[in-house]
């Protein structure tokens, strides 16, 4: 017998019994939704990291369930580097974990008991429904819509919110639509939460990685709060380093509202003591030596997003003749890792096939169907900024002619 918490059917969607179907034929598919940075061909750990995790400190075990002292204040000057007005934030206030999955885990655990409600965005990764599932927590979805930018719906936040509403979770930048709030959705969010007592969970894992022409890194809400916040972040976006299994929860928020939820993430992290001490010790260094992973992805973003746009700024995948309109549009974000894409569904398209089976299956393009992340659209798809432009720009020729 199994929890109830844990699925029971595993069959495989449509597009993946397909896309084993095409490999087992020896087909050469276009990936675009590699997202792993160590399997793009990506500067990653350097030796001078490399050499940090091999530092003989790391062979001590003396476990603080907040992590090593040292990490976390590593933590807090990035934030104070970066800009967004955490210069006094206290190491006192970062945990580290391993993964900011298990930081959602931890924080559902902290702020509800069983059937309680977490607001999340619609669309979004999806990664929380399982993880809340796990929890015994319900969500409670609130609208990204799009109107030339992303736009919260706030009467669908406010409609969302119930008595048994706990927590707000934001993604700044969305994962996969890549908008961040506006500073006056950020205001009606944060008054709306104090009126409520809603804690606000953002998680800005893509904050390092703003879309062009933007240069400066995105907005945090990690600076004085006017309600108990916790700020998501970790270096498998940060540094590239997915494999080193290090994230981290910082919190902010009015002194007394703030001592009992602190004490009891540290009860809930002492039971686990995930993070591994080598990769505590080098975290100062791996910090330091992100500049170079991210001047690297920043570059691949913009390449990747001149294809998607096209010469006029249209869609990568524009009609050699000058008057037929381009197959896709790009939906504009603001940062990360990630594209929404709108195609105009080509004729070739069989009546049920969604655009990414169509795509897979006559051009051996692999792209991810929006259904996957609740996008609105039933042709709209998600691709990776990470993709080589090579193999960005071969999958724009490929499709052009659907």
């Amino acid at each position: 017998m199994l929890s109830r918490r844990v699925p029971r059917d595993y069959t495989p969607n449509p597009l993946a019994a397909l896309l084993q179907e095409k490999r087992e034929a020896g087909r050469p598919i276009l990936d675009l939704t590699g997202t792993n940075p160590t399997s793009v061909g990506l500067p990653t750990l350097t030796r001078r990291g490399l050499a940090a995790m091999a530092d003989p400190e790391g062979a001590r075990y003396e476990p603080d369930p907040r992590g090593r002292r040292e990490a976390r204040e590593a933590v807090a000057a990035y934030y104070a580097a970066r800009g967004t007005h955490a210069a006094a934030i206290d190491p006192a206030r970062i945990f580290l974990t391993a993964s900011t999955s298990e930081a959602y885990a931890h924080l559902f655990r902290l702020l509800c008991d069983p059937e309680d409600e977490v607001l999340v965005p619609r669309p979004s990764y999806p990664l929380l429904a399982p993880l809340a599932r796990l929890e015994e927590t319900h969500l409670r979805e609130y609208r990204l819509a799009y109107n030339g930018r992303w736009t919260l719906d706030l009467d669908s936040l406010e409609a969302a919110i119930g008595p048994k509403t706990r927590a707000g979770v934001l993604i700044e930048p969305n994962n996969p639509t890549g908008s961040c709030l506006s500073p006056k959705e950020r205001t009606a969010v944060e008054s709306i939460c104090a009126e409520r007592g809603i804690t606000i969970i953002s998680d800005e894992v893509f904050g390092d990685f703003p879309w062009p022409p933007r240069l400066e890194v995105l907005p945090s809400w990690n600076d004085e709060r006017r309600v108990p916040t916790f700020v998501l972040g970790g270096i498998s976006k940060l540094c590239g380093l997915p494999q080193m299994k290090l994230g981290w929860i910082a919190a902010s928020g009015p002194e007394r509202a703030m001592q009992d939820s602190l004490n009891g993430l540290e009860w809930i992290a002492d039971l686990f003591l995930s993070v591994g001490t080598p990769v505590q010790v080098a975290l100062p260094r791996l910090l330091e030596e992100r500049a170079g992973f991210q001047s690297a992805v920043r570059e691949r973003i913009e390449a990747n997003l001149a294809i998607l746009r096209g010469p006029a700024g249209t869609g990568g995948a524009r009609s050699a003749a000058a008057d037929v309109d381009p197959l896709f549009s790009l939906l504009e974000g603001e940062g990360g890792w990630s594209a929404v894409l709108r195609f105009k569904r080509p004729a070739s398209a069989a009546g049920t096939e969604s655009v990414a089976e169509w795509a897979l299956r006559s051009r051996d393009v692999l792209v991810h169907p929006g259904h996957f992340y609740d996008l609105p659209g039933d042709d709209d798809v998600v691709v990776s900024l990470l993709t080589p432009p090579t193999h960005m720009a071969e999958a724009a020729l490929r499709i052009r002619d659907g």
